[in-house]
């Protein structure tokens, strides 16, 4: 009774937040552009944690706030994976994008792009002494870059290099300092925040980049926004706006500005304790209130999985061999296939196939629902398998039907003997439960990425994320110890 009334608790909570979403779509039809973004890429796009503000700010973001305004309308800003910022459009989730990113052929043949509004130039990171100037210098080393970006195309030039693609500049930046890979190439302004905060890292920009192209406004393919965007662009670059913008999110390109604001020349290190929770100390209430997210989803999902497992289980011993045939080929692809993709199928193609603008919760919560089903369902199969065949038989010559006799006699014995299993399976969806990060959810290890993306440090946050994640599997193991003692007792 009380994991149904927790469940319901969470059902509910869900469907207050699908409701306020539903109306943010629908509003959609009036005077609002939905712009998509990578909140972790400052000064671009970020969150300033710390103010207990979880809103996205930066220099992207400025921007889209005044052109918007200079049009008519409001602004509604949306997160997920820098990866997946081409497909959100393509999908038709977003208006237009801002991410720091460069109009690029092969991006052209998917989206189009505004005039450019910002130009940078690409550095190498590398560990402090290691001397890596030009692209020369790269050959023979592992080299990372962030999946979908220009300098992943750059790398397409390099002869002799071992090329790694990560989804996120913080994710390069621990590889470089756990030594799995010997450099990086990444954008100035985004380099200068991460030498700041990491004593042992050094970047040089790479002389006559030929991949300096800027950053530029993308659209989908052939929209009208196109035309009205790039006169504005024009009008700001002329007034003055975007240079006033430019200082007031990259300052001075020579002079790097640490948490501190301490002043010191680019391209040298800072002195910084290895290991400091100090600096992530504001944005921990930030990173704890991800735990409702989390825990709201988990709970939903096992609630609805453990329901579709049963079905599915009562398919597979059904003589019926439609249903048979259903569950066995249903299990076969759900198992058969990665969680992440079948994520991203949901999440992406929903709105292409359908044209509904599925909130990121919601498909998250859809896609583990019908995939922990799967797997539950064998492990139910298995537990009314396990029940003496008599109490069927006796069951079926007393006149109880099959309804009523699965709901009252085998399941109660079948569940109680499979108890720990299903325990597994919700620790499972718990822990899993951080791959929804990658389509925006902002849970706990979302949280902890952000946090680490502002601060320009890695290793912190994600240490403290993974400290909840554990708190939660030992609650969770805990209630199941509970439960399965009073099971017990009952029997």
């Amino acid at each position: 009774m009380a994991f149904l009334f927790i469940a319901t608790l969470a059902i509910s909570l869900f469907c207050a937040n699908f409701s306020f979403s539903s109306v943010i779509a629908q509003s959609n039809s009036g005077k609002i552009l939905i712009m998509v973004t990578s909140a972790d890429y400052p000064p671009y796009e970020f969150r300033k944690t710390g103010s207990g503000n979880n809103e996205i700010i930066g220099f992207d973001i400025d921007i889209a706030q005044y052109i918007s305004q200079k049009l008519g309308y409001q602004l509604e800003i949306r997160d997920t994976d820098f990866s997946g910022i081409i497909p959100a459009l393509q999908s038709g989730r977003a208006d237009f994008a801002m991410a720091g990113m460069s109009p690029t052929a092969e991006r052209k043949k998917n989206v189009d792009f505004s005039d450019i509004y910002y130009e940078s130039k690409n550095t190498i990171v590398a560990k402090a002494g290691s001397n890596l100037n030009k692209h020369e210098d790269l050959t023979g080393k592992k080299l990372g870059v962030q999946l979908g970006s220009i300098q992943a195309n750059a790398t397409k030039k390099l002869k002799n290099v071992q090329v790694i693609f990560l989804n996120k500049t913080g994710d390069i930046i621990q590889e470089i300092k756990s030594g799995r890979i010997d450099a990086a190439i990444m954008e100035d302004t985004i380099a200068k925040g991460f030498i700041a905060n990491n004593a042992d890292l050094q970047f040089n920009v790479i002389p006559s980049d030929a991949e300096e192209t800027g950053s530029a406004i993308v659209f989908p393919k052939g929209s009208a926004l196109l035309k009205q965007f790039n006169p504005v662009l024009e009008d700001m670059k002329k007034t003055g706006k975007i240079e006033e913008l430019v200082k007031k999110w990259f300052g001075d390109p020579a002079v790097i500005i640490t948490d501190n604001n301490d002043k010191i020349p680019a391209g040298t290190t800072t002195k910084k304790s290895p290991l400091s929770f100090r600096e992530i100390a504001a944005s921990i209430p930030f990173i704890l209130e991800g735990i409702l997210v989390t825990l709201q989803f988990t709970l939903i999902s096992t609630f609805f999985g453990f329901i579709w497992g049963i079905v599915l289980a009562l398919c597979k011993i059904s003589t019926i061999k439609p249903l048979l045939y259903f569950a066995n080929g249903y299990t076969s692809i759900f198992r058969g296939t990665p969680l992440l993709l079948q994520i991203a199928l949901i999440y992406y193609a929903t709105p292409q196939l359908t044209g509904y603008d599925i909130p990121a919760l919601f498909a998250g919560v859809i896609t583990f629902t019908l995939n922990s089903g799967a797997y539950v369902s064998e492990t139910i199969r298995g537990g009314i398998l396990a029940v003496d065949k008599g109490q069927i038989e006796a069951s079926l010559s007393l006149g109880i039907a099959y309804i009523p006799m699965m709901k009252d006699i085998i399941l109660p014995q079948a569940v109680k003997n499979i108890l720990p299993a299903l325990v597994n399976e919700s620790i499972g969806l718990l822990k899993d439960s951080s791959l929804v990060s990658t389509i925006g959810v902002v849970d706990v290890l979302r949280r902890a990425q952000i946090v680490g993306a502002e601060k320009y440090i890695y290793f912190e946050p994600l240490l403290l994320a993974g400290m909840i994640y554990y708190v939660m599997v030992i609650g969770l193991t805990w209630v199941g110890g509970k439960l399965e003692e009073k099971l017990h007792r009952s029997s």
